[in-house]
């Protein structure tokens, strides 16, 4: 039986942000990539404070701190419109288990209908069974068949300047 820890889920604040990026180094350690963290707190602050924001939080806090966040923003797909796309979702360990990230979750589905997005995204990696068991829960499609591409800034730099 899945016990609820007592949290309150609210909106994410700029105060927050300290907390936040606590969670997600905790995160890049868990899928071991810790030292491929290079956002700063200073970087957050002014993408989060920006109009329009480059990202939306969706918090648990308990009395200690942040337990969790939910990390998102919107992008647009050509073939289906305006899209959630939840970068990460993260639980501090020591509450994981507990219906936080349930709970943070289902008012991130929450917070794409009241966007008027057209449904929600992310990604898991291949490896990472318990998240991807909590994403079947919800009767996600989990998909194998499209690999990700990306550039880093140093390459993207390189082809702008041959």
């Amino acid at each position: 039986m899945l016990q609820t820890m007592e949290c309150t889920i609210r909106p994410g604040h700029r105060d927050d942000l300290p907390e936040v990026l606590r969670l997600i180094k905790a995160l890049a350690v868990y899928e071991k990539a810790g030292e491929q963290v290079h956002v700063t707190l200073e970087q957050l602050t002014a993408d989060y404070t920006r109009e329009p924001s480059a990202f939306g939080l969706i918090v648990a806090e308990g009395n200690a701190g942040l337990l969790g966040m939910a990390f998102y923003f919107i992008r647009y797909s050509t073939w289906r419109g305006r899209l959630l796309y939840l970068e990460d979702l993260v639980v501090d360990e020591t509450v994981r288990g507990q219906g936080v990230g349930a709970e943070l979750f289902e008012a991130t589905v929450q917070r794409g209908l009241a966007l008027e997005a057209q449904g929600m995204c992310w990604q898991v990696l291949d490896w990472n069974t318990p998240a991807i068991a909590f994403y079947e829960k919800y009767d996600a499609e989990i998909s194998t068949g499209w690999l990700n591409g990306g550039l880093s800034l140093n390459q993207m730099r390189r082809i702008a300047s041959p």
